[in-house]
C-alpha cells in the first residue's frame, strides 16, 4: 500500500516558465529563442544544462546563479509560481493520513525557499545539494528512502520526467506517477516508456487521493 508521497519540484509543485525567462534575460538571449533552445535539447534527450552552452560555451551554471545573486538577481520561486493544484491536492494528501515529503535537485537556497513556502504543507524537505547526491543518481533515492518512514514499495515519487524521476524511483522499488505538464512531461508523454513504466499517469496532483485510494484498495 502507499502510505507516502514524495513529490519533485520543478515543473511538478513549481512552473518555472518565469524563471527561465530570467536566465535568458541574464543571457541576453530573447525568451522565445530560448525557449525553442531549451524544447529542442530535451526532445534530442539531452541534459538542460546544455542549453546554457548553446549560448555561452563554458557557462558554469553554479557560478552563475551566485553571480547572479551578487547583482541581487538570485534564483527565485514564491506562491505565484506554484501550479494551482498544488495547495490544494496536498490538503486532500494530508486529510487521506499519507506522509508527505518534498525532493528534489535543487540548490540550498531553493531548499530554504521551499521550507518557506510548505513549512505546515509536508513532513520533509530534502534537495540534492543537502545529500550530495542528483537525480537520477540512484543515491539520491537511497536518501529519500532513509528520511521516510515507510518500506520503498510503500512511497510514491512523483515528478515531471522519465528519465530523472520515473526510471530511478522504480529501480528504487518504488511507485511512481507521472504529471503530464511542463517541458519534459511534454515531450515524453507519448513515448512508449512513460506510457508502460509509471504507476500511475495523471493531470492534475489532485487526481492522487483517489488513484492512491484505489492503488490501496487493490492491494488488500
Amino acid at each position: 500500500m502507499i502510505r507516502a508521497v514524495v513529490f519533485d519540484v520543478g515543473e511538478c509543485l513549481v512552473d518555472e516558465t518565469r524563471e527561465y525567462g530570467t536566465w535568458a534575460d541574464w543571457l541576453g538571449v530573447p525568451r522565445h529563442t530560448f525557449a525553442t533552445m531549451f524544447g529542442a535539447v530535451i526532445a534530442q534527450g539531452r541534459d538542460y544544462r546544455e542549453v546554457f552552452q548553446e549560448f555561452q560555451p563554458g557557462f558554469d551554471l553554479y557560478e552563475q546563479r551566485d553571480a547572479r545573486a551578487a547583482v541581487g538577481q538570485p534564483e527565485w520561486f514564491g506562491e505565484d509560481d506554484l501550479y494551482p493544484d498544488v495547495r490544494p491536492a496536498l490538503a486532500a494528501l494530508r486529510e487521506a493520513g499519507l506522509w508527505l515529503g518534498i525532493a528534489g535537485n535543487q540548490t540550498v537556497r531553493a531548499g530554504g525557499i521551499l521550507r518557506e513556502l510548505f513549512t505546515k504543507d509536508v513532513d520533509l524537505i530534502g534537495t540534492s545539494d543537502d545529500w550530495g547526491a542528483s537525480k537520477p543518481d540512484p543515491e539520491f533515492f537511497v536518501r529519500v528512502a532513509e528520511v521516510v518512514p515507510f518500506a520503498n514499495e510503500e512511497i510514491l515519487y512523483v515528478g515531471d520526467r522519465i528519465d530523472n524521476d520515473i526510471k530511478p524511483a522504480i529501480s528504487a522499488g518504488m511507485p511512481t506517477a507521472l504529471v503530464h505538464r511542463g517541458p519534459w512531461a511534454t515531450i515524453q508523454w507519448t513515448t512508449e516508456d512513460a506510457k508502460r513504466l509509471p504507476t500511475m499517469r495523471i493531470d492534475s496532483l489532485m487526481e492522487l487521493p483517489e488513484r492512491i485510494s484505489q492503488f490501496n484498495q487493490s492491494a488488500r
